[in-house]
C-alpha cells in the first residue's frame, strides 16, 4: 500500500512539474530580457529552462523498473517524448511565420498628420458642399488597434451632408498609421494628447466628438481634459471609463484539431486562434519588457496573430482625475446603445451617471453603421430631440451582456 501511495504522490509531482514547465520557461525568458539580454539569448534560455522541468517531471511520472532492459526502454521512451516536445516548441518559437499580409492600400482622400506629439496619423476629411457648422465632427474608432478608414469615412459622409466638416483618422498604432518601436508609447493618455494636437492643426476651436466603443473611451477622457474644447459628444458603445472590463470575447476561429484547453487559453487572451509558443512568449515579454517584446516579433507578426498589435496589448490605464473632470462637464453628451452591443450596459449607466448633461439613447435596430444610427446622430447633433431611455437596467430585447 505504501508504495502504491509512493507511486501515486511522484505520478502527481510530475504531471505537477510538467505543468508548471511552460510557466518556468517563460519567467526565464523574461528574466533574461528584463536584463537587458538580446532575443535570441533570452529565448533560448527561455527554452533550456522550459526543457529541463519538462524532463524533470517525465522522469518522475514514468516509474523506475528493477530489470536492466526496462530501464534502458524508459530511458528511450522518455528521451522520446522530451525530444519530441522540445524540438516542436523550439521550432514554434523560434520560427517566425512568413509574413504573407500587405500594407492596406491608401483610401480615397487619405492624407496624413504630422503632430507636435510626433505621431503621424493617417486621415480623411469630408467636407460639405457648403459648410454651415462652426465645429468640426471628429470621429473616434473603437480598438484600441483596430482601425477601418474605409468603412468610418463612408458612413461618416451621411454628417457631411448635413454641413459639418468631418474627420475620421486611425489612431496611432492602428490601420495606416504609424506604429510605434517602444510599445509603451502606447496608451489613453498619449492618445489624448494627440487629439488635442489634432484640434491645433486643423485650427478648430471646438470640436464635435463621435467615439465608438475605446473611441467613446478617450473621447470622455480628452473631455475631462479639455472641456472648453468640446462642443458636443456621442460615446457609442462604451468601453468602461476605468478600463476593467473586457468586452465580450471576439468570435474565434481555432483550427478543429485544437484542443479545448488551447481555445480557452485563446479566449482568455482575447486572441483570433490558440497561442503559439511565440504569441505567449510575446504576451509575457510585454509584461516584462515590452521593448524586448518588439525586438522578438515585429508589428506586421502580432497584428496578424492578434488582429490589433501591440497599440491593443498595451496597458491603457485612465488618467488622474478623469471622473471629477467629467462630474464638472457641461458639455451636452448622448450615450448610445444597440440591441446587439457587446459592451456591458452596466458600462453605458456608469457614463450617464457620471456625465450631468448625458442623456441615453437605445436603438433597437440595426447597427452602428445603420440608418437608424445615422439618424440620431443627426438629430443630437442638429439640436432636435432625441428619443431617449431612462430606465437603469437594459429595455426588453436588449441581447448585449449586463
Amino acid at each position: 500500500m505504501r508504495a502504491l501511495a509512493r507511486r501515486a504522490g511522484r505520478l502527481l509531482t510530475g504531471l505537477a512539474i510538467l505543468a508548471l514547465s511552460p510557466i518556468a520557461g517563460l519567467a526565464a525568458l523574461a528574466g533574461m530580457a528584463t536584463i537587458g539580454a538580446p532575443p535570441d539569448v533570452f529565448a533560448i534560455t527561455g527554452l533550456a529552462v522550459f526543457a529541463s522541468v519538462f524532463f524533470l517531471g517525465l522522469l518522475l511520472c514514468v516509474p523506475r523498473p528493477r530489470p536492466i532492459w526496462g530501464r534502458w526502454l524508459r530511458a528511450l521512451a522518455i528521451l522520446s517524448v522530451e525530444a519530441a516536445v522540445v524540438w516542436q516548441v523550439t521550432a514554434a518559437t523560434l520560427h517566425a511565420p512568413p509574413d504573407a499580409s500587405a500594407p492596406p492600400p491608401a483610401v480615397a482622400g487619405q492624407r496624413e498628420w504630422r503632430l507636435a506629439t510626433g505621431s503621424e496619423l493617417a486621415y480623411v476629411r469630408l467636407t460639405p458642399k457648403r459648410a454651415t457648422r462652426p465645429d468640426p465632427v471628429v470621429f473616434l474608432h473603437d480598438g484600441p488597434g483596430t482601425a477601418d478608414l474605409a468603412g468610418d469615412s463612408a458612413f461618416l459622409a451621411g454628417l457631411s451632408t448635413d454641413g459639418y466638416t468631418v474627420y475620421a483618422y486611425d489612431q496611432l498604432g492602428a490601420g495606416r498609421s504609424a506604429r510605434l518601436t517602444d510599445p509603451r508609447g502606447y496608451g489613453l493618455t498619449r492618445d489624448v494628447a494627440d487629439l488635442e494636437a489634432i484640434r491645433q492643426e486643423i485650427g478648430a476651436r471646438r470640436l464635435i466628438l463621435i467615439g465608438h466603443d475605446y473611441g467613446a473611451r478617450l473621447a470622455a477622457a480628452y473631455l475631462a481634459e479639455h472641456p472648453d474644447q468640446v462642443a458636443k459628444a456621442v460615446l457609442t458603445s462604451p468601453a468602461p471609463l476605468d478600463g476593467q472590463e473586457a468586452a465580450s470575447p471576439l468570435p474565434l476561429n481555432p483550427p478543429e484539431t485544437a484542443s479545448p484547453l488551447a481555445s480557452k487559453a485563446a479566449s482568455l487572451l482575447g486572441l483570433n486562434r490558440p497561442p503559439s509558443p511565440r504569441l505567449l512568449a510575446v504576451y509575457t515579454l510585454l509584461r516584462a519588457d515590452p521593448q524586448a517584446a518588439h525586438a522578438f516579433a515585429g508589428d506586421r507578426e502580432v497584428e496578424t496573430a492578434y488582429g490589433s498589435g501591440y497599440a491593443g496589448l498595451a496597458q491603457r490605464a485612465a488618467p488622474d482625475g478623469l471622473r471629477r473632470g467629467l462630474a464638472a462637464s457641461t458639455v451636452p453628451a448622448l450615450i448610445v446603445k444597440g440591441v446587439h452591443d457587446r459592451r456591458t450596459w452596466s458600462a453605458a449607466a456608469d457614463y450617464r451617471a457620471t456625465l450631468p448633461r448625458a442623456e441615453l439613447a437605445y436603438v433597437a435596430t440595426g447597427s452602428y453603421r445603420g440608418k437608424p444610427y445615422l439618424n440620431v446622430l443627426r438629430a443630437f447633433l442638429a439640436g432636435r430631440p432625441v428619443r431617449t431611455y431612462d430606465g437603469a437596467g437594459p429595455p426588453p430585447g436588449y441581447l448585449g451582456p449586463r
